[in-house]
């Protein structure tokens, strides 16, 4: 038993003296650069104006949507494979563990020859291989940040399909808006038909003026129908959305709900929140771990093995009753692979750069959504302003013409002009409040303020 531990140590000692022959190699350190880069972003130039909401669900008191958030999140096909590939990830990582452990295995086999007796053998044999450079180790870190990267991976699908869903419902809240306005602009062009059918009929106006206003209608009667064709194809997106197989209509209100600001915050806390920012970083993390066994696979390992064996004329005999025993240490050093092991490190090595350089996109692209969408709610802000201001003088203008033309001194078409201009400076600020709060749902994502759970 003695000179086994001495084998043992011996073994060790020579894997140490090894171990200086094999280089890890000089790496970056990926990880560190990358904690460092959020603090460099700064929003405080644009952000002018401080909100209050803290999460995505906080932006629209609506029973309603938050039941449509709830549903889409526990029916969506795409989501539940993200939630599947997390479990995958998780079982995974259950399985790299049960790698820090030795492996027992239990063996019986017969044998029958001529002019000999039946031979049973009986075995138990142990197996460990010694994690002497923590190359087992670094593997299961490996998988536990590809676990987190998964989780974080989980996490953005959630939130952007919350994000869809109100963007969807809020849409046909404008769609719905748009609809009743093109109605109204049909009722006052019918109206006027009827007022240069009357006219016509006392001499006053002629078949002209009565031709251009039905083009006007007709037209408009086309607006009505694309819009209707467009709520039933957006409420058709919205059940898929939801996991729905059906094709109910939705009662949404007339009026915009109200849509609250989201909280910005220090610009390097906020963006720490994205999700997808968090996972990148996880992703260099992981390839980090895996580049660290990759260089590790140059260096000596040392494999245990002890083992039980029983051999006997009958099966019970067999049965390690009376067993010879052997332990037998292992000390395997790769020397030549055709250069295999370096180029596999290499290879390992320039994956944690490639993911270090997605971290870097991921943090640019949510830099630059987080800027804009604060630049356009500013501008969606003034837009709104001056198409009021507009449409409060363009309704002026239009009484006018209206008194204008009962006293008869303006022309049919040119109070059909004033009414076209009203209702589209009446629908372009409908559309503006529209994209100024779906806008609001944009920002919230771009800040990585997400879902309550």
């Amino acid at each position: 038993m003695a000179g086994r531990s001495s084998t043992l140590l011996l073994l060790v000692f020579s894997a140490a003296l090894l171990s200086g022959c094999a280089s890890t190699g000089e790496r970056q350190d990926y990880l560190r650069q990358a904690e460092r880069l959020p603090a460099e972003v700064s929003f405080a130039e644009i952000d002018e104006l401080p909100g209050t909401a803290t999460s995505l669900t906080a932006l629209i008191d609506s029973r309603e949507l938050q039941s449509l958030m709830q549903e889409a999140l526990d029916n969506n096909p795409g989501l539940q494979q993200t939630l599947l590939a997390l479990k995958q990830s998780q079982a995974t990582l259950r399985k790299s563990r049960g790698e820090r452990y030795p492996e027992l295995e239990a063996g019986f086999s017969a044998s029958d020859t001529e002019d000999s007796e039946e031979q049973y053998t009986g075995s138990l044999t142990l197996s460990w291989q010694v994690d002497v450079w923590q190359q087992i180790e670094d593997g299961i870190n490996a998988d536990e940040q590809s676990q987190f990267q998964r989780q974080a991976t989980y996490q953005a699908a959630r939130d952007t399909l919350a994000g869809e869903v109100m963007s969807s419902w809020l849409n046909l809240v404008a769609q719905k808006r748009s609809l009743a306005i093109e109605r109204r602009r049909l009722d006052t062009l019918e109206l006027n038909e009827q007022l240069i059918q009357q006219r016509y009929q006392r001499g006053l106006d002629g078949l002209d003026d009565l031709d251009s206003a039905r083009s006007l209608t007709y037209s408009t009667l086309a607006s009505v129908r694309e819009l209707e064709e467009t709520i039933q194809q957006d409420e058709r997106a919205l059940n898929s959305l939801l996991g729905r197989m059906d094709d109910n209509p939705y009662q949404v209100p007339d009026q915009y709900p109200s849509v609250e600001r989201p909280l910005t915050g220090l610009p390097e806390q906020t963006l720490a929140r994205r999700p997808d920012l968090q996972a990148a970083w996880y992703a260099i993390a992981a390839a980090d771990y895996n580049a660290s066994v990759a260089y590790k696979d140059l260096l000596p390992r040392i494999d245990i093995q002890a083992a039980l064996e029983d051999m006997a004329t009958s099966p019970s005999d067999a049965l390690l009753t009376d067993p010879v025993w052997n332990l037998l240490g292992q000390l395997t050093a790769p020397l030549f692979q055709g250069g295999q092991l370096y180029a596999a490190a290499e290879i390992a090595s320039l994956d944690t750069a490639i993911q270090y350089e997605t971290y870097r996109e991921t943090l640019l692209t949510a830099v630059e959504e987080v800027r804009n969408a604060l630049s356009l709610e500013q501008a969606f802000a003034e837009r709104r302003d001056y198409i009021r201001q507009a449409l409060d003088k363009q309704s002026l203008a239009l009484d006018r013409y209206q008194e204008r033309y009962r006293a008869g001194n303006a022309t049919i078409l040119e109070l059909l002009s004033v009414q076209q201009e009203t209702y589209d400076l009446e629908s372009q600020l409908d559309s503006l409040i529209y994209n100024q709060l779906d806008n609001r749902i944009t920002l919230t994502l771009a800040l990585g303020l997400g879902i309550d759970e």
